[in-house]
């Protein structure tokens, strides 16, 4: 399998909460909800980076497409890395997601392995790090 991923979907319980957090709080680009006049295909979309977009969309419409149970979430199941260009960017945005209503399960630190790194949990328990690596530094692609 040639990996190509575009889209990462989050399963959302309030869709205009999610959307005004990822929008208003962290100030994510998008064009806001779209899909409405189809049962099941109300969702937002986020720009990330070159080719990557991060999709909303309620969980009990991710349970349907997939033909899934509605099951309780987990916020240990996977956690998504935001690898910002230093310490100070890692603060900013532990305190962007804050103030925008995050909880921050881990406050930034010194990594063991020579970085800098907190986590937070969006309006619906997604598990966030925001890292700063020495090793890794972001690309500026948009």
């Amino acid at each position: 399998m040639k990996a190509s991923v575009t889209v990462i979907t989050l399963g959302v319980d309030d869709l205009e909460r999610a959307l005004s957090f990822y929008r208003d709080g962290l100030g994510l680009s998008t064009d806001g909800i779209v899909g409405q006049a189809f049962e099941h295909g109300a969702v937002a979309f986020f720009d990330l980076q070159n080719g990557l977009k991060l999709a909303i969309w309620p969980r009990k419409s991710l349970s349907h497409d997939a033909g899934l149970a509605l099951a309780s979430p987990s916020a240990t199941d996977f956690s998504l890395g935001h690898n910002v260009s230093s310490r100070a960017e890692v603060d900013a945005v532990m305190a962007q997601a804050q103030a925008a209503g995050a909880k921050i399960v881990k406050p930034a630190q010194d990594t063991f392995w020579g970085g800098y790194a907190g986590y937070f949990q969006d309006l619906d328990s997604h598990l966030w790090e925001v890292v700063w690596n020495p090793d890794l530094p972001p690309t500026d692609e948009v």
